[in-house]
């Protein structure tokens, strides 16, 4: 009963209780719908994480030359590329955060690909993505090398050889021109100019930015280069290298095994050189080192054809 006598506003004890009671509801119902989206956040962005590893698996394709393709978000995405090169082989880690209600979600759910090389910035964001992949052979085929760059970041290609250039046409992909640049494009000179973002260093293997340098070797690793951060470039070539030595190993034994039957590959000396320079890389600028012996290596298989490891 409300009762309005001397101005002054009277609740009787039931009614007091249901409102309490209805604002406790009416509370628990606002945090379980709450809790209820935030958690269908975390399994969305989970599940598109997971699904872009599985996108990306027809890049794999054990072809020699590049091959493209693009993934399309229904909303505004951020792919986090993290890297670890912890363990035997170490990890790709994906990461999802995607717009709702105008800000941006956040998940503690990280998905593990071991067997992935992704090369990006931190973090690429937008609604749609491009990828493109490239074997890379250290002297025998390694993996492949998987390329991730927004739509909305365009780089343009500065005097780059005529073979970088019919590569990149080939892959038909709008954010990488050679002309028509604009001023907002991310300028990659393959020779020394003055409005350039990086410049590319073909011959001696190295790729440079006001914050730092690093070096690759061959055309898979220089891609890497341009489109990774220094972080990620130099935590995914150590995870290649962890690759590379256990490859070199099982090569190894092979040759061991292959030298019964008569065929000797007389490789047995130079693949433990590897093995050990490979397991002892500190950071790119070592590569130079690795690549004397993989040029001898890949020399003596090639001429060694009757007893060829690969």
């Amino acid at each position: 009963m409300i009762n309005n006598k001397n101005g002054f506003l009277q609740i009787s004890f039931p009614w007091l209780f249901a409102i309490i009671v209805g604002i406790f509801i009416l509370f628990l119902a606002i945090y379980g719908v709450t809790k209820l989206i935030q958690t269908e956040e975390t399994i969305q962005g989970a599940k598109t994480s997971k699904e872009i590893g599985v996108l990306l698996n027809p890049l794999e394709t054990g072809f020699e030359e590049a091959k493209a393709s693009s993934i399309t978000f229904p909303v505004e995405t951020r792919v986090y590329n993290i890297c670890n090169d912890f363990g035997e082989f170490g990890n790709q880690v994906i990461t999802v955060s995607q717009m709702s209600f105008n800000k941006w979600t956040k998940t503690d759910i990280d998905v593990n690909f071991p067997n992935k090389y992704i090369f990006s910035t931190d973090f690429v964001e937008g609604k749609k993505m491009y990828v493109f992949s490239k074997p890379f052979d250290f002297p025998f085929k390694v993996t492949d090398l998987i390329y991730m760059t927004s739509t909305s970041d365009s780089y343009c290609f500065i005097d780059a050889p005529e073979e970088i250039q019919d590569e990149i046409g080939n892959l038909n992909q709008e954010n990488l021109l050679f002309e028509n640049c604009t001023e907002k494009s991310i300028a990659v000179c393959f020779s020394d100019r003055n409005d350039c973002d990086m410049v590319v260093n073909y011959n001696k293997g190295s790729v440079e930015r006001p914050s730092g340098n690093v070096y690759f070797e061959g055309d898979a690793l220089m891609y890497a280069a341009i489109f990774s951060s220094e972080d990620n470039y130099e935590c995914q070539l150590k995870r290649l290298m962890k690759k590379i030595s256990s490859l070199a190993q099982l090569y190894k034994e092979k040759s061991a095994f292959v030298a019964l039957s008569g065929c000797n590959s007389n490789l047995d000396s130079d693949l433990q050189m590897l093995i050990t320079s490979a397991e002892g890389l500190e950071n790119s600028a070592n590569l130079y080192s690795l690549s004397a012996i993989v040029s001898d290596i890949e020399r003596k298989n090639q001429e060694n054809s009757q007893c060829k490891l690969w």
